[in-house]
């Protein structure tokens, strides 16, 4: 059975959009080898394991920093608080390193501790933001061209009497260098479950269920959740991560890393943004090939919908290895402490006809920015019609069922007799829906029983008018069949052969090719 309901077809021939792809394919395959690209350099340097947290801090020192991401060669301010007398801070470098996962950039950094002033919720939206002295000023100017590559880095703090610790993540662009790939860190969702002070935009981890409708940057990611290890503090949902089900609060072993490891090993040329950049540049693409949205990426602003919208105009393919993308709709505010720009999340969700000022002002014309679901009126705008899918249910955790194994994103992959990908459908899923982009192919139509009915996770594929390519693997877990990091501590392992030729074949159609380093 198709999504749609209806029995499918067998198809014996590949038809013109797969001999399309095919013939893309191939030629990709023969273009000449070139040279390794600057992330393969990068993770032939020397790398070290101990940025993993070994004594996660309870408040005991916490910290964040002035912005989601710095291009290279700009500053960034840390403001840490600390119950001790000082702190030291490592600064890492996230990768593959021959396995040990990061390289120190910086370290033997000593501050004093602070005591900093601890904010309350505003009685009306919720939002809770601190008004922190710096603590310490990074500067990313340097001389030597293979330093400060653009990535995703986990400054690693450490109390001298405590010995607590914690992170505070950020990412480093450059904005100028071509490259094939653009991974895009997800910090809006990172924001709206981080419940740092004691309120988030979920009732279920918001002291006394009352959950913000304006969430702030400025603050600490709050403590993991997961029952068996606090190693991400800080780190929003880049290590670990929480998700909230109507019931309860479930946590889960994160997304993001793991393909920021797997594409770093492969020696993908890829550079690094976070969604506020997506969200305040329209040419945020600019001298990319592919764009790729990772794990869990459910709150877009109307600028963020429009400039991806735009991109894929152009011809940017687009990769949304991801599930329960651009579900709700946020705004982005200035911070009524500093007054910088898109440090404030506005999202009022289930109350926003209700309470979302846009939807009480008696202005019909700003009715598109009120924060609801994108599919909600009066938006209207169903993420599907971008994605080629959009979220169906939570929670699951199944295998991935592939349905058109003949399809050339399958050249090469060797699928089991049952064509399974075990352990990769879940822990949200999407599906494709009627009126979808034209042309749009299911590549895997996953059953997954649950409240006693079947629902469908689907992986997708369609070709936009402008000949870019858009692919969605319709499930969070996919980086989990890439690379097994988080397991078997905070889950069991899931990677295989297929999910990473798979991927391969994606990237490749997207326009991009892997390096790796020599062993």
């Amino acid at each position: 059975m198709t999504a749609f309901g209806c029995r499918a077809r067998r198809h014996d021939k590949i038809g013109p959009t797969g001999l399309l792809l095919a013939t893309m394919l191939v030629f990709l395959s023969v273009l000449p080898a070139h040279a390794a690209s600057p992330i393969t350099l990068e993770n032939a340097r020397p790398g070290q394991s101990d940025w993993v947290l070994t004594d996660p801090a309870d408040h005991e020192v916490e910290g964040y920093a002035s912005a989601t991401s710095i291009n290279r060669g700009e500053p960034l301010r840390f403001y840490i608080h600390s119950t001790d007398p000082t702190v030291t801070i490592a600064i890492y470098r996230m990768g593959w390193y021959g396995g040990s996962g990061a390289r120190l950039m910086r370290g033997g950094i000593t501050i004093p501790g602070v005591r900093q002033p601890m904010p309350t919720a505003d009685p009306v939206t919720g939002l809770i933001e601190c008004d922190w002295q710096v603590s310490y000023t990074l500067s990313t100017t340097t001389d030597d061209d293979q330093e400060w590559r653009s990535g995703i880095y986990l400054a690693k703090l450490t109390g001298s009497s405590s010995g607590k610790q914690s992170y505070i993540i950020f990412v480093v662009r450059e904005d100028d260098r071509p490259a094939e790939l653009l991974f895009q860190s997800s910090v809006t969702t990172f924001q709206a479950y981080n419940n740092w002070g004691g309120k988030s935009t979920y009732p279920s981890n918001s002291q006394d269920e009352r959950w913000a409708r304006k969430v702030s940057f400025n603050r600490p990611y709050g403590r993991s959740q997961h029952p068996r290890g606090g190693s991400g503090t800080g780190a929003g949902e880049f290590l670990t991560a929480m998700s909230i089900h109507p019931t309860r609060t479930l946590s889960t072993a994160g997304w993001e890393y793991n393909m920021v490891r797997w594409l770093e090993r492969q020696g993908y040329d890829v550079t690094y943004s976070t969604d506020i950049d997506t969200h305040s540049r329209v040419d945020f693409w600019k001298g990319r090939r592919a764009w790729l949205s990772v794990g869990h990426d459910e709150y877009w602003s109307q600028e963020m919908r429009h400039h991806v919208e735009a991109a894929r105009g152009q011809g940017l393919g687009l990769g949304f290895f991801s599930a329960n993308t651009c579900y709700w709709q946020i705004r982005l505010e200035p911070s009524p402490v500093t007054g910088e720009p898109n440090r404030t999340m506005v999202s009022y969700k289930e109350v926003a006809l209700q309470e979302d000022p846009l939807a009480l002002d008696g202005d019909p014309s700003n009715d598109h920015l009120i924060t609801v679901q994108w599919r909600e009126p009066p938006v209207n705008h169903p993420e599907h019609q971008l994605l080629g899918v959009m979220y169906e249910t939570v929670p699951v955790d199944g295998d991935i069922l592939v349905t058109q194994p003949s399809h050339p994103l399958f050249e090469g992959v060797d699928l089991p007799p049952d064509r399974r990908l075990p352990g990769l459908l879940g822990y949200e899923i999407d599906r494709a829906f009627p009126d979808g982009p034209a042309g749009l192919t299911i590549l895997a139509h996953s059953p997954y029983p649950r409240d006693r009915q079947v629902v469908y996770g689907d992986m997708t594929l369609y070709q936009a008018p402008s000949g870019a390519s858009v692919f969605a693997a319709g499930t969070m877990q996919w980086s989990w069949g890439l690379d097994d990091y988080n397991a078997p501590s905070l889950r069991s392992p899931r990677s295989n052969e297929a999910a990473r030729q798979i991927t391969a074949n994606v990237l490749k159609l997207l326009g991009a090719s892997a390096i790796p380093a020599r062993p």
